[in-house]
């Protein structure tokens, strides 16, 4: 089976045409993968943002970076500096592994997938999805588990437009709803 970077490069030359692209660099490339958890109620208890830390690590191989909040808000006891998130980002050879196991193993994974819905590339040809539960990542073992949390997969490309964006990801094999008439 080829990799997703193998892919990507098969798919240049029909992306080009496609798109009715001039220039082979003016195809979409993928520029990194982003992913987020917000810590939400968790804000206060080490144990569940030391679970969530852990859960990331194991999920990217790479350390996670704590998000500070830029301003004090008082209606929700956030302080500015406080940390209330946890992301990690991914370029490279690991975001094309990423994308690799995202396609072909976490999204069969997941409860009751139907396929992703094309709202899901915003109109910057961004891809963005949110998982409910982590579990559906193979690296985490449903046993082992705790707490469940959420967790969001950005997705960023060169591309321009929403339909740039959208032929990009089916040329990668992500799963899309069928649109029916």
């Amino acid at each position: 089976m080829a990799t997703m970077k193998e892919k990507y490069l098969e798919a240049v030359p029909k992306l080009k045409e496609e798109l009715k692209l001039s220039n082979v660099n003016a195809v979409p490339k993928l520029e990194k993968v982003t992913l987020n958890v917000g810590l939400g109620k968790g804000l206060k208890d080490k144990a569940y943002t030391e679970t969530v830390e852990k859960t990331l690590e194991q999920i990217t191989g790479q350390k996670p970076v704590f998000t500070k909040a830029r301003k004090s808000i008082a209606t929700f006891k956030i302080r500015e500096g406080m940390p209330v998130g946890i992301k990690v980002t991914l370029r490279g050879p690991r975001m094309y592994d990423f994308i690799e196991k995202l396609v072909n193993v976490t999204f069969p994974r997941i409860r009751d997938f139907r396929g992703i819905e094309l709202k899901s590339v915003d109109s910057g040809g961004n891809f963005n999805f949110g998982f409910k539960e982590h579990i559906a990542f193979p690296e985490v073992s449903a046993v082992d588990v705790d707490k469940l949390h959420g967790l969001q997969v950005t997705i960023t490309t060169t591309a321009q437009s929403k339909a740039e964006g959208e032929a990009l990801f089916k040329a990668l094999g992500f799963p899309f709803k069928k649109i029916q008439n």
